[in-house]
């Protein structure tokens, strides 16, 4: 178990952190052009020329192309990232042994004992911001961005001090008073606590020297243990240290193989039996995995060791990833941790798979994700168990709440987009079929909009001379749609249009009979609506993803 060494008086460790700007697309050998890389169809990292012509993170493929007509697209690819930052990590092993990868593109070493045979701190930020950069442009070429080294006395600060840094380093000032004090101005967003930042924007906090001045107790009555977190970040502290001592030795998981293996595959099918020993391990002591450390040795006694950190405790599907990685990474860089040179990768196949719980911390759960939770690729618990994990849930919310309380959709027939999904309770059977095509005259064409609001929003939609649009008894539109009205000051320009797809529902029912009217319209922002007229009065009814 690691000891905080705050708690005892010693000065905390300096943390180095070395950040790689936009490391999928160097890897991607990208860097010298407008380029983004995506996931799921989203973008998850882009250039910065891209960024130039309006790309950004998170925006859909559409959108990056139309923003940039030039743009060239990478699908996300985390064993080619790994593969090249070895040669990068390599470089910065040559001022310390100790260096841990978070993630492709960026690394960690504890500053003190470096820091005192290089010169200072801020020579060896500087020597190994030179040694970085030059590997970096070896692989991404000379327009590659080159590597920003931040230090700090927390791998939070550091992070956030290797970004801001305008040059190539930047050094932030020891002590917890210091570090809270440069922290202060920066937003909540850096926390990466979505939902905790944006309640505490609404209530006037924005900062992070805000949440710091906040009561702890409070904080963490409020938003638990997340909250709690955060609350130490911003004040300057972290629960993450660069741990240096020895893990116990019954936390270290190792097989030795007779016959060597050269193939990824077949070592990362080893890791995953090796991965889950472990897991039962810290299981069986309430822990779990925070600082993983995978090795592996050859029969010439050729030694491969990385460090990894995560933010949050390891699963063993993740501890698997690592190992897949760091192997395909040592195979194609060919250098091992010690520094010699492996022209081919290693000489002969590994004989040796080692994992070892570097640091650990108290299992207070975690959140299960959605594979875990409904069988989706991905998931590594048993189709027995999962069901049997989503039904205990299940059945406790509703004894709370009571037995409609948990619904799942059913799919139905329907004109509007909100009549063709009802909500049936969970537990309760549903046809699970797609309903079958039948006389729904006035249905909206497919696509189906992947939004249906609760609540319609009231909107005016006007023509060019500002005067409202109406549809007449015939179907047809008073004047041609040009702006759509949302609210004060919230004006949006019509780029297209289609409808109106007018009908007359239940019209021998004098309770039931309603008449409407539905169109399409896509705005100067790039978004798309279903808008409906009913009594006079327009309404977005849906949103298109």
């Amino acid at each position: 178990m690691r000891v905080d060494q705050c708690a005892r008086g010693d000065p905390p460790p300096r943390t180095l952190v070395a950040w790689c700007p936009d490391w999928p697309l160097v890897a991607a050998g990208m860097a010298d052009r407008p380029a983004a890389v995506l996931k799921s169809d989203r973008v998850v990292a882009s250039t910065a020329s891209a960024r130039a012509e309006g790309v950004s993170v998170r925006q859909r493929r559409r959108e990056a192309e139309a923003a940039c007509p030039g743009l060239t697209i990478a699908e996300e690819n985390p064993a080619r990232d790994v593969r090249a930052f070895e040669t990068v990590a390599s470089a910065i092993g040559r001022f310390s042994p100790l260096v841990e990868v978070t993630r492709p593109g960026v690394c960690s070493l504890p500053a003190r004992g470096p820091a005192r045979y290089f010169g200072g701190e801020e020579s060896l930020a500087a020597a190994i911001a030179g040694a970085a950069s030059e590997a970096v442009a070896g692989i991404g070429g000379p327009s590659a961005p080159p590597c920003r080294v931040g230090i700090a006395d927390t791998p939070f600060a550091a992070k956030l001090a290797a970004h801001a840094a305008a040059g190539a380093v930047l050094v932030v000032a020891p002590g917890m008073a210091a570090t809270a004090e440069w922290l202060a101005p920066f937003p909540l967003g850096v926390l990466g606590v979505g939902e905790i930042a944006d309640l505490l924007g609404r209530l006037g906090i924005h900062r992070l020297g805000q949440l710091a001045a906040m009561d702890e107790g409070l904080v963490s009555a409020r938003f638990g243990s997340e909250g709690a977190r955060a609350h130490r970040l911003a004040r300057g502290l972290d629960d993450h240290r660069l741990a240096l001592s020895e893990p116990p030795a019954d936390l270290c998981v190792q097989r030795e193989l007779d016959d060597p293996v050269e193939r990824v595959e077949t070592l990362a099918f080893i890791a995953a039996g090796l991965a889950e020993e472990l897991m039962v391990r810290l299981a069986s002591r309430g822990w779990a995995c925070t600082r993983l450390l995978v090795e592996a040795s050859t029969e010439h006694a050729e030694e491969l060791s990385r460090w990894w950190r995560a933010d949050r405790p390891f699963t063993a599907k993740a501890m698997v990833d690592r190992v897949r990685w760091q192997l395909e990474g040592w195979i194609a860089s060919g250098t091992s941790s010690r520094g010699s040179s492996l022209a081919d990768g290693p000489s002969v196949g590994i004989a040796l798979v080692r994992l070892t719980a570097g640091e650990v911390v108290f299992a207070s759960g975690r959140q299960l994700g959605l594979p875990e939770m409904t069988g989706l690729p991905g998931s590594s618990l048993g189709v027995a168990e999962r069901t049997e994990r989503v039904e205990r849930a299940v059945a406790r919310v509703q004894g709370l709440l009571g037995h409609e309380a948990v619904a799942v959709p059913s799919l139905v027939g329907g004109r509007s987009p909100g009549e063709r999904v009802t909500l049936v309770p969970y537990g309760e059977p549903r046809d699970l079929r797609p309903p079958e095509p039948g006389p729904w005259p006035g249905r909206l064409p497919l696509p189906a909009p992947a939004i249906v609001h609760a609540a319609p929003i009231t909107v005016t939609l006007r023509d060019a001379a500002g005067v409202p649009v109406e549809v007449s008894g015939r179907g047809r539109l008073s004047g041609v749609p040009c702006g759509v009205f949302i609210g004060p000051g919230e004006a949006r320009s019509v780029v297209a249009w289609a409808g109106p797809w007018p009908y007359d529902e239940r019209w021998w029912d004098p309770t039931l009979h309603r008449r409407r009217a539905r169109m399409q319209v896509l705005l100067d922002d790039g978004s798309a609506h279903v808008l409906v007229l009913e009594r006079g009065r327009w309404a977005i009814e849906a949103t298109y993803d």
